[in-house]
């Protein structure tokens, strides 16, 4: 992604910039000079190790740090407030200078500095995107990185003083024009996650090709524990409630916001379910349709390139599966006004919502973050609070039930994270760099560390338009 002087993103995916320039050589080469260039870039652990050279072409903002008087004024600031902050929490972070600062025992979480005068920089221009970008260009390196941003997230309240958390508004960016999920911009928000590459994203997920958090049986044994065999039967457990939860049986009509790649709609279509399923992504949409036809269900399973508010006809049953984080905050009233109009008589809603305490999902609303910038374009997390309310003021649905999973969310993120690392040099063949891995990386255990320390949930929720009994 390269972002222009008045901070609007080019909706390049960065799957173009990185696989495709390898692929103007010869095939034969790009693989062999991959595999060695990889083997000497990941270390023992299977981390990413530092990159050597940062392509400013693809990376521009993680080449580049802030520099000038001003970056530097800011980063003496916030490097003040940083260790100030880490002072207090329970980690440890270690300088090059022999300087050790935290109140973490010998377990905790270790960040080690590597470049710290242009971490500081990076965090005094760009807050916590240049947290990420820091990570992603090798200024700091972790013991455990899902650990160390665990802590940043439990305290996420309070890491900046009040009085300058209101100024944050008026120096970090804003969400740039061309990415707010009006219905032109949805396609290419979707596309420049959800069309890297379907190897990619095989590359870590299991069988089912699930992309959201498994359900696991209590027959698995303790969450910390569970081991990645037990994940693709926990990912067919979630389904398998969901569309128990609406309803889904045989002459089933069901609308699936969302497909993924297919593993729903397939259950669904055994049971008997008559399917229409819409996803914005090429890539998903093909090899969703492979997998369906290759199951025989092509007569019973429609999968659409489709907007959600483009929907017609009439369904027994909604399912949606974390695909209302890629609604945007102002769209909710028409994302939940879709389902309400297509929805039957009696019919049922079960979505799947990745969700956040309300308060901090209203300071955030306008915020633009690293998850924005480099993974998630328009994306962002609703609270129960929020999917209740506006279902009340703008729809006939009401919540009905809902479940908490989120420890099972962070079981689940564990082990694509595992798996991701393990694949590390078949990520690499595929040409995506080691400034990609790391990214990857960091997005994986800040989305872990979320769920860990309970600043994220993810809800199984079912609404219906039953009458209020007084």
């Amino acid at each position: 992604m390269t972002m222009t002087d008045d901070n609007q993103a080019t909706a390049i995916p960065l799957r173009d910039k990185t696989r495709d320039k390898a692929r103007d050589k010869t095939s034969g080469e790009v693989l062999d000079k991959a595999a060695t260039h990889y083997a000497a870039a990941w270390t023992a652990t299977g981390v990413p190790a530092s990159p050597a050279t940062i392509d400013p072409d693809v990376w521009p903002e993680v080449a580049q740090p802030p520099s000038g008087a001003k970056a530097a004024v800011a980063g003496k600031a916030a490097g003040l407030l940083f260790k100030g902050a880490v002072k207090r929490l329970p980690m440890r972070v270690e300088y090059p200078d022999g300087t050790v600062l935290g109140a973490g025992g010998a377990d905790a979480p270790v960040m080690v500095m590597v470049r710290p005068e242009v971490f500081e920089a990076r965090i005094g221009d760009n807050g916590l995107i240049g947290l990420g970008e820091s990570f992603m260009a090798g200024d700091w390196e972790a013991s455990c990185l899902a650990g160390v941003l665990e802590v940043f997230a439990a305290s996420v309240d309070t890491l900046i003083p009040a009085p300058l958390q209101a100024l944050r508004a008026l120096y970090l960016p804003r969400t740039p024009r061309q990415e707010r999920n009006a219905e032109q911009n949805t396609r290419s928000n979707i596309s420049r996650h959800y069309d890297l590459s379907n190897d990619l994203f095989s590359s870590f997920l299991d069988s089912t090709m699930s992309y959201s958090s498994g359900l696991f049986p209590l027959e698995a044994g303790p969450l910390s524990a569970v081991a990645w065999e037990a994940l693709a039967e926990a990912q067919q457990a979630k389904i398998d409630r969901l569309l128990d939860k609406a309803g889904v049986g045989a002459g089933t009509r069901l609308l699936e916001i969302g497909t993924g790649w297919g593993e729903l709609a397939l259950r669904a279509a055994a049971r008997g379910a008559t399917v229409y399923s819409i996803t914005l992504s090429s890539e998903q949409q093909e090899l969703a349709q492979e997998r369906i036809a290759a199951a025989g269900y092509s007569d019973q399973v429609t999968v659409a390139l489709q907007d959600y508010r483009a929907v017609e006809g009439e369904y027994d049953a909604v399912v949606s599966v974390e695909m209302i984080e890629a609604v945007g905050y102002e769209f909710w009233p028409i994302y939940f006004q879709t389902i309400d109009r297509v929805l039957a008589p009696g019919g049922k809603v079960a979505i799947q919502a990745i969700t956040m305490p309300h308060d901090r999902m209203l300071a955030t609303r306008n915020a633009y973050t690293w998850v924005h910038k480099y993974i998630f374009p328009g994306g962002f997390l609703p609270s129960v609070r929020a999917i209740e309310g506006v279902t009340e003021q703008y729809t006939t649905l009401r919540v009905r039930e809902r479940m908490g999973m989120g420890d099972h969310y962070a079981t689940t993120l564990r082990l694509w994270e595992e798996r991701f690392l393990e694949r590390s040099r078949e990520v690499g063949e595929l040409g995506f760099d080691a400034v990609f891995q790391r990214m990857w990386l960091f997005y994986l255990c800040y989305s872990r560390a979320g769920f860990q320390s309970g600043y994220l949930d993810v809800q199984q929720i079912v609404l219906d338009r039953r009458e209020v009994q007084l």
